[in-house]
């Protein structure tokens, strides 16, 4: 019965009805994705806060920070939105901590305050990254059977 109820969306190029395979909403989505003018400038990966400029010495270490993480992770593809999350906070717990060390390297010292919050600040991070996991991950890269058809690359 539910298959007889399921609505299909209009295609841009009408095929005959007895063409037209049966889709999920994953593989929808992932054959006629959401257009980017529709998403936010942080969903597409070309900002990292609203209204933040991102030239700023802070922003490019966070996007830095966050890169090495994806990349130790397999690469975005290779991660979840959750992870991701997770990598994102870390890169700016990490951003921020790195801050606080060069006003102790500068200073000589630290204070009784920013050392209890670099401890508490280290502690969360360490937390944040065992979540994501710390050990990297092995990305797939054996070619597949088109891969091999085109032949070596250029």
């Amino acid at each position: 019965m539910a298959d007889l109820v399921r609505r299909r969306r209009p295609r841009r190029y009408a095929q005959p009805e007895s063409e037209q395979p049966m889709e999920s909403s994953a593989v929808r989505a992932a054959i006629d994705p959401v257009p980017s003018r529709q998403r936010s400038r942080i969903t597409n990966g070309t900002a990292l806060l609203p209204n933040v400029d991102g030239r700023s010495a802070w922003v490019r270490r966070c996007k830095d920070v966050i890169a090495e993480h994806l990349a130790d992770m397999g690469g975005s593809d290779n991660t979840s939105a959750a992870e991701r999350s997770i990598v994102r906070r870390a890169a700016v717990l990490t951003t921020e901590l790195e801050m606080l060390e060069a006003r102790f390297a500068q200073a000589g010292e630290a204070t009784a305050a920013d050392l209890d919050l670099y401890i508490r600040a280290s502690g969360n991070l360490r937390r944040l990254l065992e979540a994501v996991g710390l050990a990297r991950r092995v990305r797939d890269v054996t070619p597949t059977l088109s891969d091999i058809l085109r032949g070596p690359p250029p």
